[in-house]
């Protein structure tokens, strides 16, 4: 008798020592009820063919096999006013229900302070599901550009095609100009990089302010490596290890406030390619994105077709990059 009763506490120690891990399997599988038989939208902030674009299919591609349930996906490009469109989608019209996640340009988390009109939308609100890699952006120039190194721009002007303001194209270029003295020319209103790709070879523009440099990769590396594109600028607070002696517009600043004034818009490349849901998803099925998100980027085969691509995998995880909002946007006006 006494045997009997001495060993009801510890039935009961252990059931209380299992009930954490209770839980979470719980969670998990109603995040796989959720998600069975069902199709997750995944919105492009930028047009068919950019590098966030060839990224984000592929992100698509492998994440179904990673979210509880393995919902199937379908992409949709929403281009257009630096991913704002595509976000103010997702902060109003989406579903908060976790069926829709987005790829958004990484201009998109500081418009409200450099593009505020037209936005609506609070990027410090969204479920942030972490970010591909962190970036460095390179200007480059066609072959026959009256541009050929980062000194000429003192002195002569570079046209360079853009899609709109708010993306890096644009604001890039432009602060450069302001700040350091660089005679860009910014011609805005194209679709995407292909498409400025295309002016470029036709001589409508000279070449790019600036871009993503694993896109520049992506999209050219032909021409690249037979020069007829010239990288003659690198944006970053550390250089690519493809381009050691190419020239860091951050080394150009004269003074306090031009490091200042760079770091604002250098900034958002450390969350270079992020991903996110809207606001005020369920926490499951956002813990459920966010993890699946994280082994997506620690898949061998996503790595390498990444890198087979011309894209670069170097992960930052949804803290991480909610973090990296939150510090950008409390910017002093």
């Amino acid at each position: 008798m006494n045997q009997r009763f001495t060993a009801v506490p510890k039935v009961v120690a252990t059931l209380v020592a299992l009930l954490p891990l209770v839980a979470p399997a719980r969670a998990q599988d109603e995040v796989a009820a959720f998600y069975k038989d069902k199709q997750i939208r995944m919105l492009v902030g930028s047009a068919a063919g950019s590098g966030y674009d060839i990224g984000a299919r592929l992100m698509a591609r492998f994440l179904t096999q990673y979210i509880p349930g393995n919902p199937t996906f379908i992409v949709q490009n929403q281009p257009g006013a630096a991913s704002i469109i595509m976000a103010n989608t997702l902060n109003n019209v989406s579903p908060r229900d976790g069926t829709v996640i987005a790829a958004a340009i990484n201009g998109m988390p500081t418009a409200p302070i450099l593009e505020p009109d037209g936005v609506r939308f609070d990027p410090t609100k969204f479920t942030w599901l972490g970010s591909v890699n962190s970036e460095v952006q390179a200007t480059y120039v066609w072959h026959t550009s009256p541009v050929l190194k980062l000194a000429d721009l003192y002195e002569k002007e570079l046209i360079v095609g853009a899609n709109a303001p708010g993306t890096t194209q644009v604001d890039f270029p432009l602060v450069a100009r302001a700040v350091l003295g660089l005679r860009f020319k910014v011609i805005s209103g194209y679709d995407g990089t292909a498409a400025i790709h295309k002016a470029m070879e036709t001589g409508e523009v000279h070449g790019m302010g600036s871009t993503a440099y694993a896109s520049l990769k992506a999209l050219a590396q032909k021409n690249l490596d037979e020069g007829r594109i010239k990288v003659i600028a690198q944006w970053g607070f550390r250089k690519h290890p493809d381009l050691p002696d190419v020239p860091a517009i951050m080394d150009l600043a004269r003074s306090d406030a031009d490091r200042q004034a760079l770091a604002l818009v250098i900034a958002r490349l450390e969350y270079g390619r992020p991903f996110l849901a809207p606001p005020d998803v369920p926490p499951a099925r956002a813990a459920a994105l966010r993890k699946a998100f994280d082994q997506v980027v620690a898949d061998k085969a996503f790595v390498a077709e990444s890198e087979r691509l011309g894209l670069e995998v170097l992960p930052i995880n949804a803290e991480a990059v909610a973090k990296l909002v939150r510090d950008v946007n409390a910017t002093p006006a």
